[in-house]
């Protein structure tokens, strides 16, 4: 898995990242994005573009692990459905990102 988003798009979902992804890879949860891995072309563009640097190489840091989990949770269910447009937003966040505190926008 390259990137992940992590804790700075949740609650913001500034949504730049998804502009800017060439494969249309970056799903939208009800509290946060999250980048399908096995679509992801590892190419960058979504972390240079972030306002809030909340997607992270996913060796980048401690943080990570929390994220890469509920990525992992979120594409079991969904799996890959090969285009974040054509499927829509997930509706859906998984216990992990649900329980976090609200940040205030």
């Amino acid at each position: 898995m390259p990137y992940v988003v992590t804790a700075g798009c949740v609650d913001i979902m500034d949504k730049s990242c998804v502009l800017e992804c060439p494969v249309d890879c970056i799903y939208e949860g009800d509290r946060m994005m999250y980048i399908q891995p096995d679509e992801c072309i590892d190419c960058g563009a979504c972390e240079l573009v972030c306002p809030q640097d909340a997607v992270l190489y996913a060796e980048d840091g401690p943080e990570t692990s929390l994220f890469l989990a509920a990525t992992d949770q979120v594409f079991s269910a969904v799996g890959s459905p090969r285009s974040a447009k054509k499927h829509g937003p997930l509706g859906f966040d998984p216990p992990s990102i649900r329980e976090l505190e609200p940040k205030d926008k």
